[in-house]
């Protein structure tokens, strides 16, 4: 879904983040101005929350198969 700014001042930032990171444009600029601030906001929340997220991931993808090897598997992956 498409985003319209209509606030000069928003406008006028934009322009001036594109110009000082040499941006192809003011989308790109607002792109790489929110990847920034959502990574720089990721990295403030509390370990707690963070280690939640990962849990949530390692419990989804499920135990890992009786038996496996991690030794064996990367060293197949190395080639040695």
């Amino acid at each position: 879904m498409p985003l319209f700014v209509r606030d000069d001042e928003i406008t006028a930032m934009a322009a001036e983040l594109q110009h000082l990171t040499k941006a192809p444009s003011k989308t790109e600029a607002l792109r790489r101005a929110l990847r920034n601030e959502l990574a720089r906001t990721r990295q403030q929340l509390p370990v707690r929350e963070r280690l939640a997220a990962a849990r949530a991931t390692a419990d989804a993808i499920g135990p890992s198969a009786d038996g496996f090897d991690q030794k064996a598997f990367t060293d197949e992956l190395w080639g040695e």
